[in-house]
């Protein structure tokens, strides 16, 4: 029997269980969950649905079947539904989990992030948000990419309840801690030959960003709070109510804002089928950036073309850092992840990417 222990140190209590979730058996393990965080569920009265979109956890929703004679395929009504996410495998190398909780909960205050129900072993059990994750087509809609970037904005505003929070940029530590981590032999040799096709050395990677970072910092990016892995599949878009929602904190910190709106912008390109030609175009980023200023600085400021500029320049040459970070990243999850995904193929793409618009967006100017 499973002994929950309430966080009572937070004003939103989270129960703490001791349970480990086999990513071979999410619903079994879910089922477990139910029983303690929602006991006036009825076993044979819940629904649940496994989610495919993630390459690094496994999702499954929850929800009661609204009629017990009710046999047809209905849509749950978003009051009824738990998330339950369990990490995948070896990720506890690559993620702070406590620092993910606290993220949760501070953002949740804010009204940013969903209300989290429950951690366990080797997951996380909070509110679902109705809506639909963005896709390549729908990230570019005049109806969608104002609210991401107000809400961005908004979140870049977050100050962490502990004042003597670091404010060091998490960019340069994530990159050596994923560096650490990459075999220097594969343990597949298929993987092996593969990889190092492309790649040089970890020794000439860590040269490689070391001085990539040594141009970034003359950029002046300020250091904020960012989410730092927002992909398409990490902003849920709700029409109704014209709002969105961005997901999975995990990697959340301190860090350079361009960092995080270069990376959301690399992020148009998709991941199941990779487009760089849907990086969006300088009219598009400008615009994107304007509404991003208005929501970011004090509204008594009027947002000047040349802020909008700087800030142009700054995303599209951390851009850079973002695709060679998720290149490492893929490396790692090559070794480790048990997910049914070509991470070898992806790490490779996002580093010729970086390679390819290296020299141009290190050209970069913007007049004061």
């Amino acid at each position: 029997m499973l002994q929950p222990t309430d966080d009572s140190t937070n004003s939103t209590a989270v129960q703490q269980l001791s349970l480990v979730v086999s990513e071979q058996a999410v619903v079994e393990g879910a089922t477990e969950i139910l029983k303690v965080i929602r006991p006036d569920w009825s076993h044979d009265n819940v629904r649940f649905k496994l989610f495919t979109d993630g390459i690094t956890n496994k999702l499954v929703g929850c929800f009661k079947q609204p009629d017990d004679s009710d046999t047809s395929e209905r849509t749950p009504e978003p009051e009824d539904v738990v998330l339950i996410r369990v990490y995948g495998n070896k990720t506890d190398l690559l993620i702070d989990r406590r620092k993910e909780t606290e993220n949760i909960k501070l953002l949740h205050r804010y009204g940013y992030a969903p209300a989290l129900y429950a951690t366990f072993a080797n997951g996380l059990a909070y509110e679902y948000v109705p809506g639909v994750t963005l896709t390549p087509d729908t990230c570019t809609a005049d109806s969608v990419w104002p609210l991401v970037a107000r809400r961005m904005a908004q979140m870049h505003k977050v100050r962490p309840d502990d004042p003597s929070a670091s404010d060091e940029p998490a960019l340069p530590a994530k990159l050596d801690q994923f560096l650490r981590l990459v075999p220097n032999r594969f343990s597949d040799p298929m993987k092996d030959e593969r990889v190092w096709k492309v790649f040089p050395s970890v020794a000439e990677l860590r040269d490689e960003f070391d001085a990539l970072y040594a141009r970034l910092l003359e950029t002046g990016s300020p250091v904020v709070f960012c989410h730092n892995d927002l992909l398409l599949g990490n902003v849920i878009y709700d029409e109704a109510r014209s709002r969105v929602t961005f997901i999975d904190y995990e990697y959340a910190a301190p860090n350079h804002q361009a960092f995080d709106i270069g990376n959301h912008f690399t992020e148009f390109a998709g991941i199941d089928e990779i487009d760089y030609g849907r990086y969006p175009a300088p009219d598009f980023q400008l615009r994107w950036l304007r509404v991003y200023l208005e929501q970011y600085q004090d509204e008594s400021i009027p947002v000047s073309d040349s802020a909008v500029q700087r800030l142009f320049v700054q995303a599209n040459q951390y851009a850079l850092a973002s695709h060679f970070l998720w290149a490492i990243w893929a490396l790692i999850q090559a070794e480790h992840s048990t997910i049914d995904f070509d991470f070898v193929q992806f790490g490779a793409t996002r580093f010729l990417e970086y390679r390819r618009r290296k020299e141009e967006f290190l050209a970069l100017r913007y007049t004061n």
